[in-house]
């Protein structure tokens, strides 16, 4: 049983959240480039150039109607990266159909870090947070200090 149904609330099935570089969705399909859950800087503020939030749920036709799905982006102590994202969105299932699934992709430019550490992306649709997508800023260690065998990132 799915955690959705668990709670009695929703039968909405997140099938893929993500951090990622780029994405498309082509006719449907989603195509990503780049998933990552670590970025690595020497030194802060860090920016980093682009990124895309990338979102694929499954609606049941119980769900059908307009919803609203918010995304928060914050560091380890809740302090916010970026404003909040509130997208508007309705939900038709065709008829004949039993589900109908909606990609969101959500492109974000100089994206700007200011802590290293845990940063999550929460997504709540309704007032309800559904997933979080986990992000670790990271300090570049010195090449002094880095053993063999480690990279730079």
């Amino acid at each position: 049983m799915r955690q959705g149904a668990l709670r009695g609330v929703t039968n909405m099935d997140i099938q893929v959240a993500v951090l990622c570089d780029a994405a498309t969705d082509y006719k449907g399909k989603l195509n990503l480039l780049g998933t990552f859950n670590s970025v690595y800087t020497k030194e802060l503020p860090a920016n980093y150039p682009q990124c895309s939030i990338v979102l694929r749920i499954v609606f049941k036709r119980v769900e059908e109607g307009e919803h609203k799905l918010r995304i928060n982006f914050v560091d380890e102590d809740g302090k916010f990266v970026m404003p909040s994202i509130e997208l508007p969105f309705e939900v038709n299932v065709p008829p004949g159909d039993s589900f109908l699934y909606r990609n969101f992709i959500l492109n974000i430019q100089r994206l700007k870090f200011e802590n290293f550490g845990q940063h999550a992306i929460d997504i709540a649709i309704d007032g309800r947070q559904e997933a979080s997508i986990p992000l670790e800023v990271k300090q570049v260690p010195d090449k002094e200090n880095t053993a063999d065998g480690e990279e730079d990132a």
